[in-house]
């Protein structure tokens, strides 16, 4: 009996230490492939921002109902200058739903917003891990490596950004004279 029990004990430790059993995070590999192929070589700044909107809403879709009023609660909070709050519900997003990008992006944007840059670098490369392409993510990432003066990183990841999205507003920091990025 105590074998069975040392076994249990065991099993539940060695178990991750997430909140829920949440889903995966909806497949939409394809069509944001299709979407940053065209948005890599879009015409104007208002094609590339139609392409941006497409890209958001894929993703935002998070992996059930649950995460997505995670999501969307926090993101109204956010806007409302409840940063505090808001974390608290990406924290708890992240803790459900760890494989999902959007979680991770989200709050490194109000880590970033209160000047937390490392923070927010952890959470970007977190986010990045999940979708390597996110072009929000990577953008952030140059922003967040900007804060912390890493200049020549942040370049890298703003050209990476910019491959993806040549129309990005941050595109004015590497063109920028007597800009050191």
């Amino acid at each position: 009996m105590i074998r069975a029990t040392t076994m249990v004990l065991g099993l539940a430790l060695a178990a991750p230490a997430w909140g829920r059993d949440c889903p995966a995070p909806p497949d939409h590999a394809e069509e944001i492939a299709g979407l940053l192929d065209r948005l890599a070589q879009a015409g104007d700044p208002l094609q590339a921002q139609r392409l941006m909107n497409a890209l958001w809403e894929l993703w935002l879709d998070a992996p059930d109902a649950e995460a997505q009023d995670l999501l969307d609660r926090a993101m109204d909070l956010r806007e409302a200058g409840q940063g505090a709050e808001a974390m608290a519900l990406l924290d708890q997003l992240i803790e459900d739903c760890p494989d999902y990008a959007e979680g991770w992006n989200q709050r490194a944007f109000i880590h970033y917003l209160q000047a937390a840059h490392e923070a927010a670098l952890a959470d970007l490369d977190a986010a990045l891990a999940r979708q390597p392409d996110h072009v929000g993510a990577l953008s952030g990432r140059a922003l967040a490596l900007m804060g912390l003066g890493r200049d020549a990183d942040a370049r890298r990841a703003l050209e990476r950004a910019l491959a993806h999205n040549p129309w990005l507003l941050e595109r004015g920091l590497i063109e920028a004279p007597g800009t050191d990025i």
